[in-house]
């Protein structure tokens, strides 16, 4: 269905593909991967012609269409959310709009002399409406937007009124909405909750054409993508497989290279030292000749790529006492809508509690009344002793200096601590070389997540409460974050929709929403999932 054939592609001074190459037909799921930067959004603008190769060419089999999901979802406003989702489903979407003005059409008397031609395009475009199940749009549509967290109040209203995040889940209901041949996704599930990427896995799981997505999700990725492509050094190498798939066979790869490479090294360096050795000496100069003409004929094996992750040592926390924190009798509501209703609540030292629940039953309002951002309307949260809080919230990223640097934030925050241990942190998080001199003004928002991140991991405290942590990271910073809070001795609460993270840091489960109240479930998320035969509340 599409092929890229020996493309070349330069931005400024970065080659970002040198005669590469890909294919992609009907009903395969590919994953691409490879380092931020290394061109997997540019390849999808080539296949969509909003960015042409520098040389070789993409080719499209004719009659395929193709959807497109970016980051850049422009401006939505003026419309209901339905009708915004309708509004980008294609060609089915012009068919709708032709047929609603030939039905006017029929309707005007002025028009009366050329009702024969119209009654006939309307029968050409009613079949071609019905072709593509047209009458079962704005169901499917429901359907979509459902499925992608949208309560029936939300879809009747002005898209305009919602978040970035929210817009997002629209732009993303109208690509699927679309049905095209092919789907190109770009990071879908950055603004979706679990319950919400539960419902896409399904979704993509029986998606019959062809699928290119990239993704920081691993479970994600690995429950979809039956072919991976890498992006690495300005080269499109294919693998068949899901991501675990794909890094086993990856480091074998490496390994056979490293050895490879090892053994030639060690057969050079003998020649070369035979060829130092006897050059001078007229009895040997003709082996050494032959020497010399066998290592220019030799094709060199390049070393193994080693992509550069750097590790940062976190230090210990200091101890708190063994009740961390604790809610009695706690009441939160907001206007008529109860969240808690009488809720007592123990975490103890060491405990590692993951929240689920679905949107609304009060996740990150359990997290503010913790950290103190919200009060009770009646009750007591109270914090143990020796405690010392890290709090992670989305708007935590707000409060950032725009004119300051990220190595200028991380020195304000520790002004005691050394530059190069600072930078070493800052390298853990993805800021190597000069990123540690850009300004948070012009920081993405994964940037400055990280950079958050960073601040309050470099001095861990003893109690940790999360909110999302994992947007937006890549999957090595997100790998480095989970293998990092892993070793962490302290205590943590936190709400995630990524199952990789959830499975790794949870010994304990609290599920809001019910209502009966809390529920705690013994174990972590894996003993959660087996317990209730879902992955996610409200999802079977």
């Amino acid at each position: 269905m599409i092929r890229l054939d020996s493309v070349s592609k330069q931005h400024g001074g970065q080659i970002l593909f040198l005669d590469a190459s890909m294919s992609v037909f009907k009903g395969e799921k590919v994953g691409l991967v490879g380092p931020n930067g290394a061109g997997k959004s540019t390849i999808f603008r080539m296949i969509v012609k909003d960015e042409a190769p520098d040389s070789g060419g993409v080719v499209i089999e004719k009659n395929v269409t193709i959807g497109h999901f970016s980051q850049d979802v422009g401006e939505m406003s003026g419309r209901s959310v339905l009708e915004e989702t309708m509004a980008g489903a294609g060609e089915v979407s012009k068919v709708a709009h032709e047929l609603h003005e030939l039905e006017a059409a029929m309707a005007d008397p002025a028009r009366a002399d050329d009702l024969d031609k119209i009654v006939e395009r309307f029968g050409e475009v009613q079949a071609r409406f019905d072709e593509l199940d047209g009458y079962g749009l704005e169901s499917r549509a429901q359907e979509i937007l459902a499925g992608l967290g949208f309560a029936p109040e939300v879809i009747a209203n002005d898209v305009g009124k919602l978040s970035g995040g929210w817009k997002m889940r629209v732009a993303l209901a109208r690509i699927l909405l679309m049905k095209p041949s092919a789907l190109l996704l770009d990071e879908p599930t950055n603004h979706l909750d679990i319950e919400s990427i539960l419902w896409l896995e399904r979704f993509l799981r029986d998606f019959e054409g062809a699928l290119i997505m990239t993704s920081h999700d691993r479970e994600f990725m690995n429950r979809l993508v039956t072919k991976i492509v890498e992006i690495d050094g300005g080269e499109l190498t294919t693998y068949s497989g899901n991501y675990d798939f794909y890094e086993q066979q990856r480091a074998i790869a490496a390994q056979q290279q490293e050895a490879q490479f090892a053994r030639q090294q060690a057969m050079l360096a003998k020649e070369e030292a035979f060829i130092a050795r006897f050059k001078a000496r007229a009895s040997h100069a003709a082996q050494v000749q032959s020497r010399v003409k066998k290592l220019e004929k030799i094709e060199k094996i390049e070393p193994p790529k080693r992509r550069r992750v750097i590790e940062f040592d976190f230090p210990k926390p200091p101890r708190s006492g063994d009740d961390v924190v604790k809610l009695e009798h706690v009441e939160k509501g907001y206007g008529s809508k109860r969240i808690y209703r009488d809720f007592d609540f123990l975490i103890r030292r060491r405990e590692r509690w993951c929240v689920m629940g679905i949107n609304g039953a009060g996740k990150s309002t359990l997290l503010k009344l913790i950290v103190g951002e919200s009060t009770p309307d009646a009750g007591a949260v109270t914090m143990g002793a020796s405690v010392k809080l890290g709090y992670f919230a989305q708007h935590a990223m707000e409060v950032l200096d725009p004119d300051r640097t990220v190595i200028d934030s991380l020195q304000d925050a520790h002004p005691r601590a050394s530059l190069g241990s600072l930078r070493t942190c800052a390298g853990a998080f993805g800021f190597s070389g000069d990123d540690v001199e850009k300004k948070c003004r012009v920081l993405s928002g994964g940037e400055k997540a990280r950079l958050v991140l960073a601040k309050m991991l470099y001095e861990p405290p003893n109690f940790l409460v999360l909110d999302e942590p994992t947007n937006h990271l890549d999957l090595a910073t997100k790998e480095m974050l989970t293998k990092s809070l892993a070793d962490f001795e302290g205590t943590m609460i936190f709400v995630s929709h990524d199952r990789s993270f959830l499975r790794s840091l949870s010994n304990r489960v609290l599920e809001v929403g019910h209502e009966n109240g809390p529920r705690v479930y013994g174990g972590g998320y894996v003993e959660y999932v087996s317990q209730t035969g879902y992955e996610a509340p409200g999802v079977r």
